[in-house]
């Protein structure tokens, strides 16, 4: 699970893009816009390609003939190409950069023309690209990577949508959070399945009258992460689930946090069937970092009723990062001395389980199940 972040600023480091690092769903490569910061002079921006899949890890510049802009995006692909979007003139432009031994080759892919479009999180496959493209009365999904003949619509969905998250493992089926055209309504998520057509269906519908938005999805457990104000109106809270699942949303109290905003941006891997399991990396802004401090991050796991909360090494790649499936968490970070880094910190360890309690038997409640989107916010106890 990837997440888009603000590069920090340390020392003498001119100001750093919107946008900072983005890493492939299987954690093999990352991208980011990188500058030469040279002696107080205008930084002159360029795509810097990390491999991350090695004893260490190591960046690679790939610098074309003229300096990028500070709104360049940029996305790795699992082959280790980092797509380029750049813009001009109305136009969204797209490339995809390699290294040539002393050189960076580039691969013309097209344009859309649109005023507003955003990549979206790298795709599972790792080999296709997709931008969102929200127009007055819907929202244009684009394949802007690893089609046949450069980029390709492959939906319209009514309303404008933001947000998007991957829902399973082959990049098929895509969820967006997406407001009414007509701006009467609340944001609800929907599934959109790019192998038809974009067909559309609700996916998360807390209440009538919420504003739910998905934020991660982990397809191998199921386990959920939103943001809503179902359970404090007027108030938007963490809470999570499991796609599929009978069971209400649960808003865990561990996760809120006074005068602070805590953003899931990983969920560890191959916990299949083990939701409450998974462990989540969680970034954190409060006041001090709205002052110029550094944000720090949190691990919680849906099983347990606590937030470890740890300090972020130094020149973190603010919320970015990614879990192994055994449990440790990789952190990005750059400094004056470390020009490509990589922290690794184990996850607590889950609680071990408590001893059954034998009971006399009791006969069983004949129960209904209730769809996801149903289901009550009481239920049972919430977990965390």
């Amino acid at each position: 699970m990837t997440a888009l972040a603000i590069e920090p600023t340390t020392g003498t480091r001119p100001e750093p893009p919107r946008t900072g690092c983005v890493i492939t769903a299987d954690g093999s490569y990352a991208a980011r816009l990188a500058h030469d910061g040279a002696d107080g002079a205008a930084p002159s921006w360029f795509p810097e390609r990390w491999t991350l899949d090695g004893p260490e890890p190591y960046a690679v510049p790939l610098p074309t003939n003229q300096p990028e802009e500070p709104d360049t995006a940029v996305l790795p692909l699992s082959d280790g190409r980092v797509l380029v979007r750049r813009r001009a003139d109305g136009r969204h432009l797209f490339s995809l950069l390699y290294p040539t031994g002393p050189g960076t080759g580039e691969v013309l892919l097209g344009s859309v023309e649109c005023e507003e479009l955003t990549l979206l999180p790298p795709a599972p496959d790792g080999r296709c690209a997709y931008a969102l493209a929200p127009g007055e009365q819907s929202t244009d999904v684009w394949r802007v990577a690893g089609g046949a003949f450069g980029p390709e619509h492959v939906a319209s969905v009514p309303g404008r949508c933001s947000g998007g998250v991957w829902l399973d493992r082959t990049g098929r089926l895509l969820a967006l959070d997406r407001e009414p055209a007509d701006g009467d309504g609340p944001v609800k998520t929907v599934a959109v399945d790019l192998d038809r057509d974009g067909e559309v269906s609700p996916l998360l519908q807390i209440t009538e009258e919420s504003e739910d938005r998905l934020l991660l999805a982990d397809p191998d457990s199921g386990l959920i992460l939103l943001r809503s104000d179902a359970a404090t109106p007027g108030e938007l809270r963490l809470g999570w689930g499991v796609l599929g699942s009978t069971l209400p949303i649960r808003f865990p109290q561990a996760l809120r946090l006074a005068d602070c905003t805590l953003t899931p941006f990983a969920v560890q891997p191959g916990q299949t069937l083990l939701p409450e399991s998974c462990a989540v990396a969680l970034r954190i802004d409060g006041p001090a970092a709205a002052e110029g401090g550094a944000p720090w991050f949190g691990v919680w796991r849906p099983a347990v009723s606590h937030l470890h909360q740890l300090a972020a090494p130094v020149g973190w790649l603010a919320g970015t990062g990614f879990w192994s499936r055994d449990g440790v968490l990789a952190l990005p970070y750059v400094t004056d001395d470390v020009s490509c880094g990589l922290a690794r910190i184990p996850a607590p360890e889950p609680p071990q389980p408590r001893e059954p309690v034998v009971q006399a038997p009791q006969a069983p409640a004949v129960q209904r199940p209730v769809p996801l989107g149903q289901a009550p916010l009481g239920g049972r106890p919430a977990a965390g």
